[in-house]
């Protein structure tokens, strides 16, 4: 954990050590406050609560975290500093799961940040805080799934924006797998059985689910397990390029 943990520190600073990290940030908040106050109608709905709030995350992050994954490792790649990465006594896996918690971490704080608004509907009213802070949880999980897939596929190519495309497609077709529409679609062609199974693999799915504020083991393992086969299949990718 000593190696996890110096890589860590190096990438998490990183990220302030150029206007990436304000301009994300920065980005991030004025979105997810206009989504929030104009276009969920957060006054107008007369109640306070920040379901407007969070129920345009998975929508914000559709295009904002592959924004932040793309560059943990084709420019690694590009610039060749990966191989003086790879020549440090650390694991692949420890480089991986390194420049993974930072960039997880990174998005965290810019999530964190948000708690203004939090403060406004306690102000405004009585809200549930029970309810809003498992929507901060499936939040950040959420976050950490996107950052996970976006990680793999920036691994997988030397071009930044290669890699923002390739994890807007895949993360945008998790989103939708248990939409009401696609589930239609499919309903002629494929069994109930896989269509359910397509269906679990929804990231908007578990995602609303803990936001109405039950945490179920579910949903916990459902993005445990989806951050961690994309990190495995991370190394596993970065393995096989070691050559290239």
């Amino acid at each position: 954990m000593h190696n996890v943990a110096a890589i860590f520190r190096r990438e998490f600073a990183s990220y302030f050590a150029t206007p990436l990290a304000f301009v994300f940030i920065v980005i991030f908040l004025i979105l997810a406050g206009a989504f929030a106050f104009y276009f969920g109608g957060f006054y107008e709905r007369g109640q306070a609560d920040l379901a407007p709030f969070f129920a345009y995350h998975p929508w914000l992050y559709l295009f904002l975290i592959p924004a932040l994954s793309m560059r943990l490792w084709a420019e690694e790649r590009k610039s060749g500093s990966i191989e003086l990465l790879m020549t440090l006594p650390v694991t692949l896996w420890q480089a991986v799961l390194g420049k993974f918690l930072a960039a997880w971490c990174f998005a965290g704080v810019a999530l964190a940040l948000t708690f203004p608004m939090w403060i406004t509907v306690n102000y405004l009213g009585d809200p549930d805080n029970g309810v809003i802070l498992a929507a901060y949880i499936g939040s950040f999980l959420m976050a950490g799934g996107f950052l996970a897939i976006g990680a793999c596929l920036s691994a997988a190519t030397r071009s930044q924006i290669i890699a923002f495309i390739f994890t807007v497609v895949a993360c945008f077709l998790l989103l939708m797998a248990g939409s009401p529409m696609i589930v239609q679609v499919l309903g002629g062609l494929l069994p109930q059985a896989i269509i359910d199974a397509l269906a679990s693999l929804s990231f908007l799915t578990h995602f609303q689910s803990i936001a109405k504020g039950v945490i179920d083991l579910r949903d916990l393992l459902y993005f445990g397990t989806t951050i961690g086969f994309w990190l495995i299949a991370n190394a596993i990718v970065l393995d096989m390029k070691k050559s290239d």
